[in-house]
C-alpha cells in the first residue's frame, strides 16, 4: 500500500541533513549559504514555516560557529551531531532522520548549490501532488550542464563502463549508458513519475515516508545506499523527477577518488546486487 500525504498544514516544517567527513570547507560554506537563501525565500512565501539543519560530523569538521550563526540569522535552526565517529553516509543521515519531527526531510550533499527558489518549488510540488513522497530535482554540473542522475536498474557492465572506463572507450557504450541514465525521458522541462533510482545528493521526502522506510540501510558504508533507498521507496510511495526544482552538483565519481573509494564502491555494489538481484549485461 502506497502512502498518501498528510492533511495540509500552515506549519509544514522542513528538516535538512548534511553528512560531512573532512569536508571541503569552502564548498560546504557555499552549500549552507545556498540553503540559507533558499530557506529565506521559502519562509517569505510561507511565513512561520520552520527550517532546521542537522549537520552530521563523521570526522574532521572544523569550527563552524560563524557559518551556523549566519544560518540562524536567516531563520534556520542548527544542530551539529558529532562524537559518533565515521559511521558512513547512510547511518550518518539516519542520526538526523530519527530526530526529525518536520513534515519534510531533505537529504543533501555538502557539494550541492541550491537555486534560490528550490525549496519553494519543492513545497509547491508536494502541495499539488498528494501521491508524491520523494522528489529528485534537475541537477546540473558546475557549468550548468544537465547531469543525468536518474537511473534504470543497473547491470554490472553499465556500472563498469560509466564509472571506470576512460572517455575514449566509454563512447563505445554510449547507447546503453544513455538508456541507463534515462536520457530518453529526463530533460529540463518534463516531470517524470517513478524513475527507478534517483541520486542521494538531493532526496526530498515526506518525513512520514522516510520514517516508514527506516531511512537508509546501514549496511552500506558509502555508495549504493541511495539506489537501495530509491528501490524500497517505490513500495510505499511515488518517486518523481521534478525539473522545476534546480540544483548544481560539484561531486565526482568513485574512480576519481582513489583506490579506497573504488574498494568501497565494489563492496557496496556486491551488497546491492545480492539484495535486489544480479544483472550482468
Amino acid at each position: 500500500m502506497k502512502a498518501t500525504a498528510e492533511p495540509h498544514s500552515g506549519l509544514e516544517g522542513l528538516s535538512v541533513s548534511v553528512v560531512v567527513y573532512r569536508p571541503d570547507i569552502e564548498q560546504l560554506n557555499a552549500t549552507l549559504a545556498g540553503l540559507a537563501a533558499a530557506s529565506e525565500s521559502l519562509r517569505a512565501g510561507r511565513p512561520g514555516v520552520p527550517v532546521s539543519l542537522y549537520l552530521v560530523d563523521n570526522g574532521g569538521l572544523p569550527d563552524m560557529r560563524a557559518t551556523l550563526a549566519e544560518l540562524e540569522r536567516h531563520g534556520v535552526s542548527t544542530t551539529v551531531i558529532s562524537g559518533h565517529g565515521n559511521v558512513g553516509y547512510g547511518r550518518g543521515h539516519n542520526l538526523a532522520i530519527e530526530r526529525s519531527a518536520n513534515r519534510y526531510h531533505l537529504v543533501l550533499n555538502p557539494d550541492i548549490d541550491l537555486a534560490p527558489d528550490a525549496l519553494c518549488k519543492a513545497f509547491d510540488f508536494f502541495d499539488a501532488h498528494a501521491q508524491a513522497g520523494l522528489i529528485t530535482p534537475w541537477i546540473g554540473d558546475e557549468h550548468g550542464h544537465q547531469l543525468f542522475l536518474c537511473r534504470r536498474y543497473p547491470t554490472l557492465l553499465d556500472l563498469f563502463a560509466r564509472g571506470f572506463l576512460p572517455a575514449r572507450l566509454r563512447r563505445w557504450f554510449a547507447r546503453r549508458l544513455a538508456r541507463y541514465e534515462m536520457r530518453d525521458m529526463i530533460n529540463a522541462q518534463d516531470v517524470v513519475w517513478d524513475p527507478p533510482i534517483v541520486s542521494g545528493c538531493f532526496m526530498m521526502f515526506r518525513t512520514s515516508v522516510l520514517k516508514q522506510l527506516a531511512g537508509f540501510d546501514a549496511r552500506y558504508f558509502l555508495y549504493f545506499e541511495d539506489y537501495d533507498l530509491s528501490l524500497r521507496a517505490h513500495d510505499v510511495t511515488r518517486v518523481v523527477y521534478t525539473p522545476s526544482v534546480r540544483v548544481l552538483h560539484h561531486g565526482g565519481g568513485a574512480a576519481n577518488k582513489g583506490f579506497a573509494h573504488i574498494r568501497m564502491f565494489v563492496a557496496s555494489a556486491y551488497k546491492f546486487f545480492n539484495r535486489f538481484g544480479w544483472k550482468w549485461l
